[in-house]
């Protein structure tokens, strides 16, 4: 699901019109955003939580040569789920 197809369900569900779903899904993407940033998490109940991963700096191979590369420190975003998807 993409971007357009979220606001267009939110749209649906709520009863909102899809330029007022795509401006709150829009204002999420956002905010979301901002926190992570800042270093933040972010929990929603019953879908998961969102918190910012520190890697450090490490060396790693190119898959092709087999060569040294060094990898530099760097954050991204972990996702850990509350809802047994099963």
């Amino acid at each position: 699901m993409n971007k357009a197809q979220l606001s267009e369900a939110i749209a649906l569900r709520t009863g909102l019109t899809k330029a007022d779903a795509r401006k709150a899904v829009d204002a999420l993407v956002s905010i979301a955003a901002q926190t992570f940033r800042e270093d933040g998490k972010i929990t929603l109940s019953g879908l998961g939580s969102f918190t910012v991963q520190h890697r450090s700096a490490r060396l790693g191979r190119n898959p092709r040569t087999g060569a040294p590369v060094r990898i530099p420190p760097h954050r991204s975003v972990k996702f850990r789920p509350t809802v047994d998807l099963d």
